[in-house]
């Protein structure tokens, strides 16, 4: 007695838009991993054609130097550090010289050639002491790679001291030290939240928002700053307030 096998049934067609999504998912895949090894490369490529930064401490000093400004003493001011760190770089503390955010816009930075910000303190550090204040794609590239280092080499600490010296305040003022008595006659440690939230204000553009040349510019970016600082806990919406309406006590003669 014969059996006669019967052929399994044949697998339906798959649909043509099913094929060509999957198509696309693959080729998309692709061009994402060999994106993903160009960046990398790129990277160790900086990595290993920019310097060290053993130097850092040394170039801040020369700077100051050259400005004829003295260098910030003692223990970090309380009130400037909060400011700035809530205005400039709010999650310093938890990365490693690079904000996983600013640093995945970088490459679309670097081909669009347009600033996207999100710029860490050491990202600024390094383009102030290694780059000259370039801040072309490849400069902002290679800022991303110094911070790094920088992150890696130098304690918080020690690169909060360096970019507070570092920093141009305006009016002629190189550095945390000189600008808090040239603008207040009081060392920095001693400034109030009015005066402290407005040092912190003018480091995006201390020419725009010189608070003797442009009071009502450094006022608004003040603002910025109060409500960042009540962004991340260091004041109550009230407290701000009160900051907001105090008077700055400039020196002006």
């Amino acid at each position: 007695m014969s059996t006669t096998l019967t052929p399994p049934p044949a697998r339906p067609p798959v649909p043509a838009r099913r094929s060509r999504r999957h198509r696309l998912a693959r080729r998309a895949g692709a061009a994402g991993l060999v994106g993903l090894l160009l960046v990398l490369l790129l990277g160790a490529a900086t990595w290993l054609t920019t310097p060290g930064v053993g130097d850092a401490r040394e170039r801040v000093d020369a700077l100051l130097a050259a400005h004829g400004a003295p260098a910030l003493g003692g223990e970090l001011p309380e009130r400037v550090v909060a400011a700035v760190l809530a205005t400039e770089d709010s999650r310093f503390a938890d990365h490693a010289g690079v904000d996983w955010r600013g640093a995945l816009r970088a490459p679309w930075g670097v081909v669009t050639g347009r600033d996207l910000g999100g710029s860490t303190l050491g990202q600024q550090l390094a383009k102030n002491l290694y780059e000259d204040g370039a801040d072309d794609p490849l400069a902002r590239m290679r800022s991303v790679v110094l911070a790094l280092k920088l992150d890696a080499h130098w304690s918080k600490d020690d690169l909060l001291r360096m970019y507070l010296d570092a920093a141009y305040f305006g009016h002629g003022f190189w550095g945390v030290t000189a600008a808090s008595e040239g603008y207040f006659g009081l060392a920095p440690d001693q400034l109030s939240w009015p005066q402290a939230s407005l040092l912190a204000g003018l480091l995006q553009a201390p020419s725009a928002y010189d608070p003797l040349e442009h009071p009502g510019r450094a006022a608004a970016r003040q603002a910025h700053v109060l409500d960042r600082l009540v962004d991340v806990g260091a004041l109550t919406p009230a407290e701000a307030e009160g900051v907001a309406a105090a008077p700055w006590q400039l020196v002006t003669g």
